[in-house]
C-alpha cells in the first residue's frame, strides 16, 4: 500500500519542479525586464505602502477575527466528512480512487474560489473606493487555501501553520530564482511541522513579508501593461494570482497528505 503512496509522492513532485522550472520566453523576458526594472522605480513608496497597509489589515482581520466568517462561507463539516471517508478508504483499500476524491474535492474549491476572485477584481481599484476591497481579496486567498487544506486533512487555525500558509502563498506568487528559494524554505517549515518541531517564525513578520509581496506583484503586473487596477483587468489579474496560490497549494497540501502515509 505505501508503494502507491510513495509513487504518488514523485508524481506531485515532478509536478512540483515543473512548476518551479517553467520558463518565460526568452525573448519577451528581455524585453520585459528592463521596463520593468524602471517602473519600479517610479512607483510612488507612498502607493505601495499603502497596498501593503491593505493586506496586513486583511492578514490581520482574518487571523485575528474572520476564520469563523470565512467558515461560513463553504461547508467545513461536509469537506471534513468527506476527507474523513476517504482517507478512511484509502487506508483500507489502498487504490488511487480516494485520492482522486480528494484531488476533486480540492480542484472544485480551486475553480470556484477562482471565479469569484475575477468578479470581485473587476471592481477593484488601485486607489479610492478599490482599497476596501484588497482585504477582501486577501480573504477569499485564504479561503481557497484553507478549503484545498481541509480537503487533505489539515488544520489552519494553529499559529505554525498559519506561518504555513503565509509561506506558501509568499512561494506560490514568487517567480524564477526566488520561487525556488521560498519554495525551499517551505519545505523546511514543512519538514519542522511532520516532526513536531515548534517553527521559529514571527507571524506578524510574516504577514508583513506576504503583504509586501502580494502589494509588488499587483503594481508591477499591472503598471507593466499600463493599465489601471479597474474593470476586467482586475479580474484578470486575480484571476492569476488566485490561480497560481491554489495550483501550489493543491500540490503542496497533497504531497504532505501522502508522507503521512509513508
Amino acid at each position: 500500500m505505501k508503494s502507491i503512496y510513495a509513487r504518488q509522492i514523485k508524481k506531485v513532485e515532478k509536478q512540483e519542479q515543473k512548476l518551479l522550472n517553467k520558463k518565460e520566453n526568452q525573448e519577451r523576458r528581455e524585453k520585459i525586464e528592463p521596463i520593468q526594472a524602471k517602473i519600479a522605480e517610479k512607483i510612488p513608496p507612498k502607493l505601495m505602502g499603502v497596498l501593503e497597509e491593505a493586506f496586513f489589515k486583511g492578514f490581520q482581520l482574518v487571523f485575528e477575527k474572520g476564520s469563523p466568517w470565512i467558515e461560513r462561507s463553504f461547508n467545513k463539516g461536509k469537506i471534513q466528512l468527506e476527507y474523513d471517508v476517504n482517507n478512511y478508504a484509502a487506508d483500507k483499500l489502498g487504490t488511487r480512487k480516494q485520492l482522486r476524491k480528494m484531488d476533486h474535492r480540492a480542484n472544485r474549491s480551486r475553480r470556484l474560489n477562482t471565479g469569484l476572485a475575477v468578479i470581485e477584481g473587476a471592481g477593484l481599484g488601485l486607489l479610492g473606493l478599490g482599497l476596501p476591497d484588497i482585504p477582501l481579496f486577501t480573504a477569499m486567498l485564504l479561503k481557497t487555501v484553507y478549503e484545498i487544506a481541509v480537503s487533505y486533512g489539515f488544520d489552519y487555525e494553529k499559529q505554525d501553520e498559519r506561518i504555513y500558509v503565509l509561506a506558501l502563498i509568499n512561494g506560490a506568487i514568487a517567480k524564477g530564482g526566488k520561487q525556488k528559494v521560498l519554495d525551499g524554505r517551505l519545505e523546511e517549515i514543512t519538514a519542522r511541522l511532520e516532526n513536531d518541531v515548534p517553527l521559529a517564525e514571527n507571524l506578524k513578520e510574516k504577514m508583513k513579508e506576504t503583504s509586501t509581496n502580494l502589494a509588488e506583484a499587483m503594481l508591477l503586473g499591472k503598471y507593466i501593461q499600463g493599465l489601471p487596477l479597474v474593470g476586467i483587468y482586475g479580474g484578470l489579474l486575480n484571476y492569476n494570482l488566485m490561480t497560481r496560490v491554489s495550483r501550489y497549494a493543491k500540490l503542496k497540501y497533497k504531497k504532505r497528505y501522502l508522507r503521512k502515509k509513508i
